[in-house]
């Protein structure tokens, strides 16, 4: 019986020692070297985070009362969005764009019909006036979002809403 225990143990030491001297053997140092070099060269050839070129216009889109404004890039701003940006990545925020503009005008009209919608392709300004007379200006430059949504109250400031969690953003801001 004590030669089976030893036994036992050779065996796991000889199948342990195998199994290191595999794994050193089937990685090639110079193979390791090379898919290194292949990642980094991908990383710096990937595109990094880009700045949303500028809108093509200067006008100003004046909002007054309960709104939603749906902003999306003229189609210059969109060519260069395209040209910096990989052909996968741009085909995927347009997807997503659409898809998430799509619901969150599905959502306004449900479950807040009186609120105004005001699509903004455009323009670079937004101006947006409260019922007391202040006004505030937002240029749409500074978003880096090619797409995006501000909900509006006429008393409030306008907030960038997430469009992902468009029914809950609307709640906060509006609280029934």
């Amino acid at each position: 019986m004590h030669w089976i225990i030893n036994n036992n143990l050779v065996m796991r030491f000889v199948t342990a020692f195998i199994a290191l001297i595999l794994f050193f053997a089937c990685s090639n140092p110079e193979t390791s070297k090379e898919n290194n070099q292949q990642e980094q060269k991908k990383s710096e050839a990937a595109p990094g985070i880009y700045k949303k070129p500028p809108s093509s216009f200067s006008d100003t889109i004046i909002i007054k009362g309960k709104s939603a404004v749906f902003y999306n890039p003229d189609s210059l701003q969109l060519e260069k969005i395209k040209a910096i940006t990989d052909k996968m990545v741009y085909e995927s925020n347009l997807h997503d764009c659409f898809y998430q503009m799509r619901n969150a005008r599905m959502v306004l009209k449900i479950y807040y019909p009186l609120i105004k919608i005001t699509d903004v392709k455009k323009a670079r300004y937004l101006l947006f006036e409260k019922a007391n007379g202040k006004k505030e200006y937002i240029d749409l430059n500074t978003k880096n979002d090619p797409c995006g949504i501000f909900i509006f109250d006429g008393q409030k400031a306008p907030q960038l809403v997430d469009m992902t969690n468009i029914e809950s953003e609307l709640g906060f801001y509006f609280l029934k």
